[in-house]
């Protein structure tokens, strides 16, 4: 789920999936896509992703292409970088200090993840996504939000200028 700095002669996954997301988007009819039912649409960006990956001249196992792919349907359908988390019940909370710095709290105990957002930016993307789905915004003049999802979970969030260092 995270973002692995590439080993010498290896590919940068980070940049892999923006680049296949950004194909993606070029590939998709938007008009049809809306006019679809939900299920049908994941089905058939699934399968743009996989081929897409497949495309791809870069040298990857099965289980990185699979990877590649989750991750980019996480970005499309979810809540990018924080799908992989949401999904583990042993973690209790979830806590973004910055783009570059994720914790979980499993066990009653914080650990540091490697889980990492590509900037500022998509991490504002996501914390847009989450709050519009509760009907409640965030930005410059109202740079903090306290949510509750329909699940009962909690969100807080708070950008700059009241943040000193990002979202």
């Amino acid at each position: 789920m995270s973002i692995i700095s590439a080993p010498p002669g290896r590919f940068d996954l980070g940049e892999l999936k923006a680049a296949i997301h950004r194909k993606l988007l070029q590939k998709l009819n938007l008009q049809r896509v809306t006019s679809q039912d939900r299920e049908a649409v994941r089905r058939e960006v699934s399968q743009l992703i996989e081929g897409l990956v497949g495309q791809e001249s870069t040298p990857m196992t099965y289980a990185e292409r699979e990877r590649v792919s989750q991750e980019v349907m996480d970005e499309v359908f979810g809540l990018g970088p924080l799908e992989a988390l949401l999904k583990d019940p042993t973690i209790s909370d979830i806590l973004v200090n910055n783009h570059k710095s994720v914790y979980i709290e499993r066990n009653g105990l914080l650990e540091r993840t490697a889980v990492q957002f590509r900037d500022d930016e998509h991490l504002r993307q996501i914390i847009d996504r989450i709050v519009s789905a509760v009907g409640r915004r965030v930005d410059e003049s109202s740079p903090m939000v306290d949510a509750r999802l329909p699940d009962g979970s909690r969100v807080n969030a708070i950008i700059p200028p009241l943040a000193l260092d990002g979202p």
